[in-house]
């Protein structure tokens, strides 16, 4: 009697309880890429920071400020490298924690 009254299913129509349980496949493409983006580049950021900071100022050819501002958009692009082949491999554990928490 109350399948008589409720309209019967659509397989093709997404269901609401779907739609608000989980976000679209392309969004959660983008979320993950923008947080291992994230994730990667802070993480590779402070290990060079941290690499260059330990390694102290050479007595001979040392370029001052400017060798300095090099070294840190030299880091940059590094980071940016970095985190875009290999970021994945250690943020997935983060990232399944991450959505976990957003529902």
């Amino acid at each position: 009697m109350l399948q008589a009254i409720l309209p019967s299913p659509n397989p093709s129509a997404p269901s609401a309880l779907n739609a608000l349980s989980s976000p679209p496949a392309d969004q959660n493409a983008e979320l993950r890429k923008a947080f291992d983006s994230f994730v990667g580049e802070t993480f590779f950021a402070q290990m060079l920071k941290s690499l260059r900071q330990a390694q102290g100022k050479p007595a001979y050819f040392y370029g001052g400020p400017t060798e300095e501002i090099f070294q840190q958009q030299l880091d940059q692009v590094l980071a940016e490298k970095l985190s875009h082949t290999s970021a994945e491999k250690f943020t997935g554990p983060m990232f399944e924690l991450f959505t976990m928490q957003r529902k």
